[in-house]
C-alpha cells in the first residue's frame, strides 16, 4: 500500500459539488492499493499512520501523533499512487489493484482506524471524480509505502 499523508488544519472532499467528507486539524491521508498487497500491508498502514509524530510538542519538535493530539482523518482512495512513469508519457497502472479488491482494502482500512484507535474517520467516494480541497499544516507531507520501496 501507498499514502501520502498531509497534516492538515483542514481538509474536505467534494463529489458532484456535495461534501461528503470534512476535518479538522489531522490528516489527509491519500491511500492507494497495489495488485500484491494483503492483510499484512493493510495492517502496517493502518497503525503506521496515526501513530507517526509528525505534530509539534510545546517545543516546536514533531514529536506528537494524530492519537496525541486528539486529530481526525480524511481518507482518500488514489489508485494513481501506483502509476509508474518511467516509460513514454502515460503512465501505466499495472501495479495497482483491481477496483475490487482495492475498494474493499479502502473500506477495511477506514474500519480498523474508526474501530482500532477510536478516531474519526472521514472519507472520500471510491471511484468518483472527486475534489479534494485543504489547507496543509506546516506543510508537512509524508510518503508511506508498506514494501519500503522508498
Amino acid at each position: 500500500m501507498r499514502a501520502v499523508v498531509q497534516r492538515v488544519k483542514w481538509a474536505k472532499v467534494e463529489v458532484e459539488e456535495k461534501v461528503v467528507g470534512r476535518i479538522e486539524k489531522g490528516l489527509l491521508v491519500f491511500l492507494g492499493v497495489g495488485k500484491n498487497d494483503d492483510q499484512k500491508d493493510l495492517e502496517w498502514m493502518a497503525n503506521k499512520i496515526p501513530n507517526l509524530r509528525i505534530f509539534e510538542d510545546e517545543n516546536e519538535k514533531m514529536n506528537k501523533s494524530l492519537l496525541d493530539v486528539g486529530g481526525q482523518l480524511l481518507v482518500v482512495s488514489q489508485f494513481t499512487l501506483y502509476g509508474d512513469c518511467r516509460k513514454g508519457r502515460r503512465p501505466s497502472f499495472t501495479f495497482a489493484a483491481e477496483p475490487k479488491k482495492a475498494k474493499e482494502m479502502y473500506e477495511t482500512f477506514c474500519e480498523i482506524l474508526k474501530k482500532k484507535y477510536s478516531i474519526r474517520v472521514e472519507k472520500g467516494i471510491f471511484q468518483a471524480d472527486m475534489k479534494v480541497s485543504l489547507l496543509n499544516d506546516g506543510p508537512v507531507t509524508m510518503l508511506l509505502e508498506s514494501k519500503g520501496t522508498f
